[in-house]
């Protein structure tokens, strides 16, 4: 997707998508390799970095970088279905932190 982007994107907003996407990435491995009482902190942070990425892929729609198909294709394949699994899991996440709180 990036690669297709004009020369003044393709380094800021492109990479800064790609970042995004690795970072989100990284944060799920490190969440899921922590003991379920420290994944809450992960997750959320995870949580922000794929709402990061949700406002650039946006952007780069609004901007005519990627067609009104191709956005409608990753939000319906990618962006809807990992929103959905990340949030469950920080709703799930969210028990351990009010058991061992109290």
């Amino acid at each position: 997707m990036v690669k297709n982007f004009p020369k003044q994107y393709k380094y800021t907003l492109g990479e800064d998508i790609l970042s995004l996407s690795w970072g989100s990435l990284d944060l799920v491995l490190k969440a899921n390799s922590l003991p379920n009482e420290s994944k809450y902190q992960k997750i959320k942070e995870l949580s922000e970095e794929f709402d990061k990425l949700k406002i650039r892929i946006r952007m780069a729609q609004e901007l005519n970088l990627i067609s009104a198909g191709q956005f409608a294709h990753i939000q319906t394949y990618y962006v809807k279905e990992t929103g959905g699994m990340i949030g469950g899991w920080l709703n799930w996440s969210m028990q351990f932190v009010y058991h061992y709180t109290k």
